[in-house]
């Protein structure tokens, strides 16, 4: 790159493209005051009194919305008749044997109800033979996030639960009850309409299970982390961006997750920052958390003290804000050269115990990969880690960001180092130990927004480098060149268990292409 070029971009001591704001081709004066124009919409006129006026509990986020799945069982009644074909395949032909059914099905619902990891209520199983007999149902069809269908038998009921289903799960047994009919055609009578391709709208291979009941629950774990999403609420504080895509990237991020963006300039911030820092009740409270904090097990202080106890007046501060916004999420834009000389700290350990206690919470406000975090958070119900990725090599990646969650597995805290942010010395931001042997998912988003990839890792050290202080040597199975090559936009989003299925079988109803590299 030639200095004198004059569209280079000047390199800063920043992990982020943030400071000035002109490396994003948007100056300083027009980010601050054009988060609208950002797909944002900006909040104004608030105040720390009436803010700190409404009851707030500290603690745990909103939960997740529950899943609401609507089941339906489709079969057949055939009456004997003498010298001809009168039944079709499948072992539910009696009334007892569609009454052993549905006993089957209510019991077996129940088990995934208790079983699963996220929010998820089941609708009364209704039961049809036909379209017309399926009408009935169509209201609770449509206003549920997802139906089974229990393809037992039934002409049309696959047809008209699609037709008005938000998303459809086929289910056919072959050796866990009785057979099914559609285990026989499934594929070629309905998928492919009696061609050699699939043909129908909404529906494909990937939403057919057949016996196992795992497979239904990872299908609905995906889809409610979906609906969790889509729509979701977003406090930008200091607006939305992208790195090195300011202009496109919060835009795209609307168009494929619906996203709800409210903006919170650094004028407003700074005002109810010095108003909080002057509210003795607050300070006082911030100072206690602190305390609380310091004393989890495992947890070392390698920092100023004052930088801890500053750090939970900001965050009592975005709790706020998150509530009077209604958002579960909250990303922090351009913070090295606003949030510092206000707050007297900065925003890593903020964003770090937010993640903690169910918020998803990100830096540097790029709205390429935060779509992704949150998707994984609600998919995972465990936190997601936005880092820095590096050259793979060797089948090995180093990621790293300053604003480690601690309770990555959504329960324990790791244990932890609070210590400065790297690149300013100042400041509180958690060192976390995540631990050898700990299988990861890594989500990689397009600038796009067209195509992601995806693969499965694990920790295999947890150094301290000269670089964002929570870091992880992550090795993987794929071909460490291909790695590098099928590498898209900057930031990764990483967490905890292996969720890649979930992700891609989410990913589809947005129009985005998933790739696996694992």
């Amino acid at each position: 790159m030639h200095h004198n070029d004059k569209t280079a971009k000047a390199f800063r001591a920043h992990c982020c493209p943030c400071g000035s704001g002109d490396w994003l081709g948007v100056s300083r004066r027009g980010f601050l005051g054009g988060a609208a124009a950002l797909g944002g919409i900006a909040l104004t006129g608030l105040s720390w009194s009436a803010l700190a006026a409404e009851e707030l509990d500290v603690g745990q986020a909103p939960p997740r919305r529950p899943l609401v799945v609507k089941p339906v069982l489709g079969y057949n009644s055939p009456q004997r008749r003498p010298q001809t074909s009168w039944r079709e395949w499948g072992g539910v032909q009696t009334r007892e044997d569609f009454e052993n059914e549905l006993s089957r099905i209510n019991a077996e619902l129940k088990a995934l109800e208790k079983a699963a990891d996220f929010p998820l209520k089941f609708l009364p199983v209704s039961a049809a033979r036909n379209a017309e007999e399926i009408a009935p149902a169509k209201k609770e069809i449509a206003e549920a996030d997802a139906a089974i269908v229990y393809a037992a038998g039934g002409w049309q009921v696959l047809e008209s639960v699609n037709d008005a289903a938000k998303n459809m799960i086929i289910f056919c047994r072959h050796k866990s009850g009785p057979l099914y009919l559609w285990y026989e055609i499934i594929s070629a009578r309905y998928l492919r309409q009696h061609t050699d391709h699939l043909a129908v709208k909404g529906v494909d291979d990937e939403d057919v299970v057949v016996d196992k009941q795992d497979d239904i629950l990872w299908r609905l774990r995906a889809l409610c982390g979906l609906q969790n999403t889509l729509g979701a609420k977003v406090l930008a504080v200091g607006g939305p961006a992208g790195w090195a895509h300011a202009r496109t990237a919060p835009q795209l991020a609307k168009e494929r997750f619906q996203l709800d963006i409210q903006s919170v300039s650094y004028a407003e911030l700074g005002k109810l920052i010095k108003e909080a820092r002057a509210d003795n009740a607050a300070v006082d409270e911030a100072r206690r958390r602190a305390d609380n904090y310091l004393k989890i097990p495992g947890t070392t202080l390698e920092t100023e003290r004052i930088f801890v106890d500053n750090a939970f007046l900001l965050e009592r501060i975005f709790r706020s804000l998150l509530k009077k916004t209604g958002c579960r999420a909250i990303t922090i834009n351009n913070c090295m050269d606003t949030i510092i000389p206000v707050a007297e700290t900065t925003a890593c350990l903020p964003l770090s115990t937010l993640n903690d206690d169910g918020y998803t919470a990100f830096c540097e406000s790029d709205f390429v990969v935060i779509p992704t975090g949150i998707l994984l958070a609600n998919i995972s119900g465990k936190p997601s880690f936005l880092n820095d990725p590096t050259y793979p090599h060797d089948g090995v990646v180093t990621q790293a960001h300053c604003t480690g969650p601690r309770k990555m597995d959504g329960r324990r805290y790791e244990p932890t180092r609070i210590v400065t942010h790297f690149e300013s010395d100042y400041g509180a931001a958690t060192k976390v130990e995540m631990p050898k042997g700990q299988v990861v998912t890594n989500v990689i988003a397009d600038f796009d927004a067209k195509h992601y990839v995806g693969f499965r890792g694990k920790i295999i050290d947890a150094p301290f480098l000269p670089i964002c202080r929570d870091q992880i040597d992550v090795a993987f199975e794929c071909d460490s060149l291909e790695l590098a090559k099928k590498t898209r936009g900057f930031h990764w989003m990483t967490c905890y268990g292996d969720y890649l299925k979930e992700f891609g079988y989410a990913l589809k109803r947005t129009g985005i292409e998933w790739e696996v590299l694992t």
